[in-house]
């Protein structure tokens, strides 16, 4: 009887475990279509924002620009996207993987480690290892950022590289491909670059104001701000849908768990039965 009961008990449990699982499965999942459309639609306006820089770059020498320039990489800075919470699968161990990678081979070089974590999850790890300088951490990043969400995360990075105080800034996230392919991805930021293409030049005949350098000044920190509020967006689309993804498996697996379990149960309720049935039998055969 007490192995009956014992097994009944782990049944309910489980039971509430897979509705538990459920329900973030379906919150996930509701995020998950939320978060693919922002960073779908935002594509588009990085592209765009590359076209604009691209042009800009045929009329003027960008190479002079503070943002621009190279210099031999003695400390740089990375900007690690990582999730507030866990039960999202691998989707923080992906860039904590890849962030140790970079690391070690800096370390290996001679390159100094500075880290700006988006999400607790980066945090709590740029704090255990030895050799990463932790700048700031930024825990209240919403499900859709906007400038002012990110404003922070880019003056910083902005105003080591332009002091000199870091040579080379890249941001570790999570590039979503599709609802069963997420990739952690490395992304340079600083020096800022443009992607060349065969569009034609169309600002030949344009007048700038107040001039061509302030322009490009806006144009380059809009685009770094496009490129980190991308990521931002792909990151939140890759943690939902990896989340919806590992409580389903969750939920599955619970449901598996209590098939066995409910098949143990029933196997030891029929065993107590034909034991009882045997004892009563076999109390009236010796009252005879």
């Amino acid at each position: 009887m007490a192995n009956t009961i014992t097994l009944k008990r782990r049944i309910g449990s489980v039971r509430n475990t897979r509705q538990i699982t459920k329900a973030m499965e379906l919150v996930a999942a509701s995020k998950m279509r939320k978060a693919q459309e922002y960073a779908l639609a935002g594509r588009t306006y990085r592209q765009f924002a590359y076209s604009l820089l691209t042009r800009l770059s045929a009329i003027t020498e960008v190479g002079e620009h503070p943002l621009f320039v190279s210099r031999p990489v003695k400390n740089r800075l990375y900007i690690v996207v990582t999730s507030n919470g866990t039960l999202a699968g691998a989707y923080n161990a992906n860039i904590i993987r890849l962030l140790t990678r970079r690391v070690l081979a800096d370390q290996k070089a001679g390159i100094k480690t500075k880290a700006i974590a988006v999400g607790k999850q980066g945090a709590k790890f740029a704090r255990r290892v030895e050799g990463i300088d932790l700048i700031a951490a930024y825990t209240e990043i919403p499900d859709h950022p906007e400038a002012n969400d990110i404003r922070s995360i880019l003056n910083t990075a902005i105003e080591l590289f332009r002091d000199v105080l870091i040579d080379d800034v890249s941001i570790l996230y999570t590039q979503f491909k599709s609802n069963l392919v997420q990739e952690a991805t490395s992304l340079s930021l600083l020096p800022a670059r443009f992607e060349n293409t065969e569009e034609e030049n169309s600002l030949n005949n344009t007048t700038f104001e107040p001039s061509i350098d302030v322009v490009l000044d806006n144009v380059a920190e809009r685009l770094l701000e496009v490129q980190v509020w991308q990521a931002l967006l792909e990151s939140l689309a890759s943690e939902h849908s990896m989340r919806m993804m590992a409580m389903k498996n969750a939920t599955d697996n619970a449901s598996d768990i209590i098939d066995d379990l409910t098949l143990a149960f029933n196997t030891a309720r029929q065993a107590a039965i034909t034991q009882e049935l045997a004892e009563i039998t076999g109390g009236a055969e010796a009252m005879k």
